[in-house]
């Protein structure tokens, strides 16, 4: 049965593509579907709350598979390769990137499928490795990386009597409970004075807190609250 499969491959595409085997082949494209299945789970696990719809995990295990086979193939045939190279020149891909992580999870999925289209298991076990520790670094550790970054903003509206009396007590209020925030404008015009302050971290249980003492101290006071992305509270 291995030898009619394996002769079958090589009438197909070649002495050398007949040498991998039937068997070896099933393998290396179970162990892509594997890979992009992992990486499509990473990508739910640490950016799915994030994202802005457009749910591009869900295809990671048929580009893995994809990317593998047509590696497998083309790599025994130089004039395939060529054919293919002018043949994918004019592709066009329309639909844009909503997410900047979603290029990276891409990347990492045509890196895994590449390693196992060249027989590569050292580097694709050492690949996935990096990944899945550069991202618990990301998620645990990497409050460094967010020092310039900001979750939000507050966008406080008091009347200008308020603000004269009350701004003061205000800005210190912020500074104590949000101490990673940082006050971005003060405007001021004869109908109204808005604050606006930014903010790294504002737990849930900390939201309506917030919205409660602001108004403690200036009775008349609109608050407004928004989050750069989505799923932060």
């Amino acid at each position: 049965m291995g030898t009619d499969l394996n002769q079958w491959l090589t009438s197909l595409g070649g002495q050398k593509i007949g040498e991998i085997g039937f068997f070896p082949f099933l393998i290396l494209m179970g162990i892509s579907l594997l890979c992009s299945l992992f990486i499509s789970y990473l990508y739910a696990r640490f950016y799915k709350n994030r994202a802005t719809g457009s749910q591009v995990h869900r295809a990671f295990p048929l580009i893995g598979l994809s990317i593998t086979a047509i590696f497998i193939c083309i790599q025994f045939s130089l004039p395939l390769s060529l054919g293919l190279l002018g043949a994918l020149s004019i592709v066009r891909f329309r639909t844009p990137i909503k997410e900047p992580e979603e290029i990276g999870f891409i990347m990492l999925v045509v890196a895994t499928s590449l390693a196992c289209a060249t027989f590569n298991m050292i580097f694709l076990g050492i690949i996935l490795i990096v990944a899945v520790i550069g991202l618990l670094i990301l998620r645990f550790g990497g409050g460094f990386l967010k020092r310039r970054l900001n979750d939000g903003m507050l966008i406080i509206t008091l009347l200008p009597d308020d603000y004269r009396q009350n701004g003061e007590k205000l800005i210190k209020f912020l500074a104590g409970n949000l101490p990673k925030g940082r006050i971005d404008s003060v405007v001021e015009n004869e109908e109204e004075s808005i604050v606006s302050y930014s903010f790294v971290q504002l737990e849930e249980s900390m939201l309506l807190d917030v919205q409660r003492e602001v108004r403690v101290i200036a009775s008349g006071a609109k608050l407004n609250i928004f989050f750069n992305h989505p799923g932060e509270v």
